[in-house]
């Protein structure tokens, strides 16, 4: 599968989706203007990747994947597509895949690290906190 590279904007996160490399990253700020738009091919890159390797055979799956959130902000409406990608990372989790979800905070935005927390309770998977 090949990888998603979203570059950022003054409005929108980068994501980098290496199924190669085992490494997902989200990273920027993400209050584009139609947030919908700009997530539904990540949301959909992730279901693909994730039929794709529930067809694979135990022994052939990646046995981990390396997951990194470091959002500066977002706004309410991209809170609701970050948890579908929680959700969807649930879905690879189910498989059998080790997931290593870090979420970078600055030490002085307390706000950002209880939305992690929250993401974290809601998503049912462990996060571990960076102060970036």
């Amino acid at each position: 599968m090949e990888k998603l590279i979203i570059e950022p904007t003054a409005n929108s996160p980068r994501i980098l989706l290496d199924p190669e490399e085992r490494n997902f990253e989200f990273s920027g700020e993400s209050r584009p203007e139609n947030v919908r738009k700009f997530y539904l091919p990540v949301l959909e890159w992730m279901e693909a990747y994730t039929e794709g390797v529930a067809g694979l055979k135990e022994d052939q799956r990646p046995s981990s994947l390396k997951c990194m959130f470091n959002f500066e902000y977002f706004n309410s409406t991209s809170a609701k597509y970050i948890l579908d990608i929680f959700k969807s990372l649930n879905a690879i989790h189910a498989l059998g895949i080790g997931l290593d979800i870090k979420w970078l905070y600055e030490e002085d935005d307390e706000d950002m690290l209880e939305v992690g927390q929250e993401m974290s309770r809601m998503s049912k998977l462990e996060f571990e906190y960076i102060i970036s």
